[in-house]
């Protein structure tokens, strides 16, 4: 990407297609879930939706071509985040997640797991679901802490030459559309109780169906509504040693670099949220004169709302390009830039959609308004993917406190 961010020709074009699509087949969402009331049956009237998009091959526009897919970097997977997000966060993150799911296979897994684990989200047919499966009840920002922390309490220990894995895991979308399991969970294990963190914790892939599965609730979350927030309990499940992802003992590293491929994306859907609610309050602003003589975007307060809005909006939108640019050349400040992406739009995303609503007024807080969900589907971005108080900041702290740290290595120009 060049310095003044021009998106390249097959950028654009592939942009366009993400936004006629979501247009197309994303808009209807918000319709078919509406009267739903539990978050089982909102779920499921989201499957049609996520079988076009996996038949019109965004699924394997996610997954990088070294794998197989059609995937040319983090700069497209934003492209496609923004465009689909704006117009439905829930399909959407059931597809983010599914990426989030896969990555520990696209950074560990050998070719002969990568061909097998990766073979069912190649296919432009069905519904697959892949989900990281890390949290756990009681919070997991300290996963990795060593004895006498809980740190990661399932367990994955060996029996002949299988992995008997036991514990629960929360939020992650692992339940599957028919609550047995996702097609694919890459499980954050305590493989070792003694070793220190750096050799104490694994990563497992377990294929669907895995026998010991159970789904204890789905939550009913505050926003994104019809994406699936399980609480799952893997009881005595057994997968061959071989499932194991990279060295034994070597998933802190794999999380750790799991998430942070994913953290500008997470910039990148705040902005895809403050971008709708933009939008709605530009036009709300300009036709609505709430009894008074003229469109109460002549109001001075108005104008300087609206203008303040979008220059959160396009620095949250160029921080998370220049992020995922990063990414993609492994340049020495991607850790960084990702983090502050992901710190950055998320938490503008919050605060951008409260002063539109503030805009908008008291209407704002009817459903029929689109505001106030979109304030509902923006409040868990910095809270999930790594929290940004309990994971991100720390990140950035420790970035900060290391001897070689450069502060010019996020600009590139050190």
């Amino acid at each position: 990407m060049a310095i003044d961010f021009t998106l390249s020709a097959e950028q654009r074009k592939f942009q366009l297609t993400c936004r006629a699509f979501a247009q197309a087949e994303l808009r209807g969402v918000g319709a078919a879930i509406r009267d739903l009331r539990t978050p089982a049956e909102r779920f499921q009237a989201t499957r049609p939706m996520y079988a076009a998009l996996v038949r019109a091959g965004f699924l394997r526009r996610l997954i990088p071509q070294p794998f197989g897919g059609e995937g040319a970097g983090l700069i497209d997977m934003a492209i496609l985040t923004e465009e689909f997000y704006a117009v439905d966060a829930n399909v959407s993150l059931t597809l983010l997640a599914t990426l989030l799911g896969l990555m520990p296979v696209f950074l560990a897994g050998t070719p002969a797991q990568q061909q097998t684990l990766l073979a069912p989200f190649l296919s432009t047919h069905g519904t697959p679901l892949a989900s990281l499966a890390n949290s756990e009840p009681g919070g997991s920002a300290n996963y990795a802490a060593p004895l006498p922390a809980a740190g990661v309490r399932t367990t994955a220990r060996m029996d002949g030459d299988e992995w008997v894995i036991n514990g629960r895991k929360k939020w992650m979308n692992g339940a599957g559309w028919d609550g047995l399991g996702a097609d694919l969970l890459c499980v954050v294990c305590r493989s070792d109780a003694n070793a220190p963190p750096a050799q104490a914790i694994s990563v497992i892939a377990v294929p669907k169906p895995a026998q010991g599965f159970e789904l204890l609730h789905l939550i009913d979350t505050l926003g994104n509504r019809a994406h699936p927030a399980p609480e799952f309990a893997l009881n005595n499940v057994r997968v061959p040693y071989d499932n194991v992802l990279g060295e034994v003992g070597a998933g802190r590293s794999i999380v750790d670099a799991s998430f942070t491929g994913t953290a500008a994306l997470v910039g990148i859907m705040g902005v895809a949220l403050m971008r709708a609610a933009f939008d709605f309050a530009l036009a709300f602003a300009r036709t609505e004169c709430r009894g008074g003589a003229r469109p109460i975007i002549e109001h001075q307060a108005v104008g300087y709302a609206l203008a303040d809005a979008k220059t959160t909006l396009e620095a949250a939108r160029y921080l998370g390009w220049k992020a995922c640019h990063a990414m993609d050349v492994q340049a020495p400040g991607a850790q960084e830039v990702a983090l502050h992406s992901k710190i950055f739009g998320s938490e503008a995303a919050v605060r951008v959609i409260t002063n539109l609503m503030s805009v908008v007024g008291i209407d704002s807080y009817d459903h029929e308004l689109p505001l106030g969900g979109l304030l509902q589907d923006a409040l868990v971005l910095p809270l999930f993917d790594g929290g940004n108080m309990g994971v991100r900041r720390r990140q950035l702290h420790e970035l900060l406190m290391r001897g070689d740290y450069q502060a010019l290595d996020a600009a590139g120009t050190t």
